[in-house]
């Protein structure tokens, strides 16, 4: 059998947004035509941030122009800069590290946890030092990472603590939404995240107002609202589109359905490939506490073999991060020698992520599953 020059099963939707097409060419006119000619930062910004903020109950929500400018902007905000530490996971996208290094300080990679690929506590807190001026734990694919013990990881050695949850919007865990954890957290709304856009785009989201007045200006060219040309520090331009805040606007009501099928696919899954961790296909740990579900991501001893079978029949798969973030030429400046990330090298070369968005059918899911089962049965 060849594989299908279309897949039956897509990892990304295809044509997202055709069902809202309408109501974004009227936007896109309404805003170019405004009589107030604001593109950028206007009153659409303004109302899309109040409506984060009044269903989150933050103390601010900061639109900015990705979820990586976010992660800047904060850890600007925290007077995170040359000198300093910043503990990171070792197996994750590239911000974690580069944002760090981008306010002249220096990541330290700790290794994660071989079940949740999530930083581990542990390893941390065994990384801590006179240096260490914040800890940054990331969610990870549809896992949050154990905040309960980062938070009071951070506490007990008086740490700023900035939660990456771009990837974790709509995520829950003992009661708190992702990203309102640590003194502040960050959302992306790239497309294909849980609550994407045709377009990049992020917010800060914290419970700290002054730390949030502080986002606000630097992502303006360390200008406050409504003053401008008067700065205060040296900003970025991290500012987000007026287009974009409206469409989200619209689409946000929908946003709990859409999640709530990820998350039925999701449990779905897990149910089919609990049984497959003797046979070599390990699923997120069970449960509905602390999961995002922005990717489905097993953990596969014969992982390319699996990948290929899935190909064959039209399912397509997506490896995320084949190597570890200290082993990346970018980064490997900060990685000690001697230093190991066992765990993560091993979600390197073994995670596989599956279809899991929204607008996946039911036979979809379950060809899917069928697949995956009968690749761990036969290969057996």
């Amino acid at each position: 059998m060849t594989a299908s020059l279309t897949p039956a099963v897509p990892f990304f939707p295809p044509a997202l947004f055709e069902a809202d097409r309408p109501e974004l060419i009227a936007l896109i006119r309404k805003v170019g035509l405004d009589p107030e000619q604001r593109f950028i930062l206007g009153r659409r910004t303004a109302a899309f941030e109040d409506l984060l903020r009044e269903d989150l109950g933050a103390a601010d929500v900061v639109a900015c122009s990705s979820g990586t400018s976010a992660l800047s902007l904060v850890l600007r905000a925290m007077d995170v800069g040359p000198g300093d530490e910043v503990i990171v996971p070792a197996f994750g996208c590239a911000p974690l590290a580069a944002s760090v290094v981008g306010v002249g300080a220096t990541p330290v990679f700790a290794d994660i946890r071989p079940d949740t690929m999530t930083m581990d506590p542990d390893e941390a807190e065994r990384l801590v030092t006179e240096r260490t001026k914040a800890a940054m734990p990331a969610h990870m694919f549809s896992v949050m990472a154990d905040m309960p013990r980062f938070a009071e990881l951070a506490r007990r050695h008086g740490l700023r603590l900035l939660e990456d949850s771009a990837v974790a919007q709509g995520g829950v865990l003992r009661g708190v939404p992702a990203g309102l954890w640590g003194e502040a957290g960050v959302y992306s709304f790239v497309q294909v995240k849980t609550c994407g856009m045709p377009g990049e785009g992020g917010v800060v989201i914290t419970r700290d107002p002054e730390l949030g007045e502080k986002v606000r200006m630097l992502r303006n060219h360390g200008q406050h609202t409504g003053r401008r040309f008067v700065h205060h520090a040296v900003g970025l331009n991290s500012r987000f589109d007026e287009i974009q805040a409206a469409f989200q606007t619209y689409r946000y009501s929908g946003f709990p359905a859409r999640l709530a099928r990820r998350a039925e696919i999701a449990a779905y899954y897990t149910e089919r490939f609990t049984p497959l961790a003797d046979r070599g296909v390990v699923p997120p740990p069970p449960g509905q506490d602390g999961r995002c579900f922005y990717v489905y991501t097993l953990l596969a001893e014969d992982r390319e073999d699996l990948s290929a079978h899935l190909a064959e029949w039209g399912v397509a798969t997506h490896v995320y991060y084949p190597r570890p973030l200290p082993a990346q030429r970018a980064f490997a400046p900060y990685a000690p020698p001697a230093s190991r990330w066992p765990h993560a090298q091993q979600a390197a070369i073994s995670h596989l992520a599956l279809p899991v968005h929204h607008m996946l059918t039911d036979a979809q899911v379950q060809l899917v599953a069928d697949l995956v089962c009968a690749f761990a049965t036969e290969h057996r």
